[in-house]
């Protein structure tokens, strides 16, 4: 067997292929800006500039599929709804993107599977989470969409957005991650203020191996729409649990498939009081998507960034690492394992990066630092004590 199961399933947290086939385009005005920012085409004001960024959510579709067909809870989509657009929202977040910001979506379904009453589900969240942000001093602008029945090319569902923006020059973050700096995690697992429950973390990455790593073979033969007929059956649906097998967590039960399912959570609210109250003293922002706990390398010059006093494994991902028998390594470049977002800074500042996520019951703490290096490094300590080195 390949040694990370996740090619094998057709997947890639490297994404080596993509970034080669998009190597020689142009990175935008800041190359190591978290999200490609443009002159402003729109307007052309040399003191603003444009974003524009598009996203899905991944295989998380599949999962709500698998839960969906089983329970008949078409609640389950409201959550791929907010995956989808916080996938979106967050990136551009990162490079201090925080408000007014265009969506468009783009949904392509196998009408044979799918109900209308799933894509109206999907909607409808969409404008009610677009609500719930407003509250919040956050406005998002929902701008229709195109939903296609395309059956031939889409298994079950595919849902993405597009997202645009125009903003000023001198409110863009771009990272310049230093030496010295530390770095302060911020939990993708509990409950935020903002938040109805509890947030397993999974966010939308790495679900093609929750899912298979985690859930029982007769998933298999019961929903085969579910997977690719291509994917090797010696890494399919692996796992002994069931997704209504009940979990309690914090003395409130729930069932694996709702654990997992859990909406990707947003950091907006959070990062627009960072730039509100602390941003002087903010290097970089990064939004451990694909690449997870490595995701950082593509954003540095020359530094060797250390994650040694990392946030507890949360449930989920220990679930994750006793059904899968997974390596650490694989787990930390596939998973984010506990935190999704990551703020880079001077060390006089991390307090009051301390006290927001505090303010918003999120938890955080200063999991490591930035030193330098000859060459882009990421060691993180495991929880086993091992050392896991990405170059």
């Amino acid at each position: 067997m390949s040694k990370y199961k996740y090619d094998l399933r057709g997947v890639s947290a490297t994404k080596d292929e993509v970034h080669a086939a998009i190597k020689g385009l142009d990175k935008g005005l800041y190359p190591n800006a978290f999200c490609k920012i443009l002159p402003d085409v729109a307007g052309g004001d040399a003191a603003y500039v444009n974003l524009m960024h598009a996203d899905t959510a991944g295989t998380k579709t599949s999962l709500a599929y698998l839960y969906w067909k089983e329970t008949g809870d078409v609640s389950v989509w409201k959550g791929i709804a907010q995956d989808a657009l916080v996938m979106n929202i967050d990136d551009m977040a990162c490079v201090g993107c925080v408000d007014n910001i265009l969506l468009s979506s783009t949904i392509g379904r196998n009408k044979n599977l799918i109900t209308g009453e799933v894509i109206t589900t999907l909607i409808q969240s969409a404008v009610t989470l677009a609500h719930q942000l407003k509250e919040l001093g956050i406005h998002i602008h929902l701008a229709g969409g195109e939903t296609a029945d395309v059956g031939d090319i889409v298994r079950t569902i595919d849902v993405g957005y597009t997202a645009f923006a125009r903003m000023k020059k001198s409110d863009l973050l771009v990272n310049n991650i230093q030496p010295g700096n530390v770095i302060v995690g911020f939990a993708s697992y509990g409950q935020a203020t903002y938040e109805e429950a509890y947030n397993g973390g999974m966010g939308s990455n790495g679900l093609t191996s929750a899912r298979h790593d985690i859930l029982t073979k007769e998933y298999a033969k019961k929903y085969p729409d579910s997977y690719d007929p291509n994917t090797p059956d010696e890494v399919v649906y692996l796992g002994s649990r069931k997704l209504t097998d009940k979990v309690v967590i914090n003395g409130v039960e729930t069932n694996i498939g709702k654990l997992i399912l859990s909406p990707t959570r947003t950091y907006l609210p959070v990062i627009k009081t960072l730039f509100e109250q602390c941003q002087d003293g903010i290097t970089g922002m990064i939004h451990c998507t694909g690449g997870a706990q490595t995701k950082v390398m593509k954003f540095v010059e020359g530094v060797h960034v250390i994650k040694d006093n990392l946030l507890p494994v949360p449930p989920l991902f220990q679930i994750i690492k006793e059904e899968s028998g997974t390596d650490w390594k694989e787990l930390y470049q596939v998973l984010n394992m506990g935190h999704r977002l990551e703020v880079y800074i001077d060390p006089t500042h991390a307090e009051d990066v301390l006290k927001v996520a505090k303010k918003y019951k999120i938890e955080a703490k200063i999991i490591g630092k930035v030193e330098k290096s000859e060459k882009n490094k990421v060691s993180i300590l495991a929880p086993n004590g091992e050392w896991l080195i990405y170059e």
